[in-house]
């Protein structure tokens, strides 16, 4: 019950994020698919995801956003890991952004906090490209992700 009270109050805060953001501060909304490699306690293996969030502008150089992600290590029995959490960084040049994240997540039996960090960079006005390492805290072994992924501005 705790789990779904948490997820409900975050979910909430994300849609409402871009109607609030129009009267706070500009920002813009995305979308993406990633993948990569997973790993914990020896084992490696791929995985698939989609991602939607919020990023808002704080300025020339900063930023923050939101995000709700779903993860699938693509091995036999492993459940999607859904998550919801946030993101601040710099702008780097024209079209890079370096940030860290974290947030909340959960899988069948397993729930805990992440963190992790990476570099998002424009390839033209819409589109974006991104490299990023998360490590998840949950009540069972931590697991590492390292990945890309593409996405849609809009």
């Amino acid at each position: 019950m705790r789990k779904i009270a948490i997820l409900a109050a975050l979910a909430a805060a994300t849609v409402a994020a871009p109607a609030f953001a129009q009267d706070a501060a500009p920002g813009e909304a995305r979308v993406e698919v990633r993948g990569g490699i997973a790993w914990a306690e020896g084992a490696e293996e791929a995985f698939a995801g989609v991602a939607v969030g919020y990023d808002f502008d704080l300025g020339d150089t900063a930023f923050i956003g939101v995000e709700a992600a779903a993860d699938k290590v693509l091995a036999e029995d492993t459940d999607v890991f859904w998550t919801i959490g946030g993101r601040v960084g710099a702008k780097v040049g024209d079209a890079g952004r370096a940030y860290v994240l974290g947030g909340y997540g959960f899988a069948d039996g397993d729930d805990g906090a992440f963190a992790g960090a990476g570099y998002q960079h424009n390839l033209g006005e819409k589109v974006y490209a991104k490299v990023e390492y998360r490590r998840t805290l949950v009540e069972g072994p931590d697991v590492n992700f390292a990945g890309v992924g593409v996405g849609l501005r809009f």
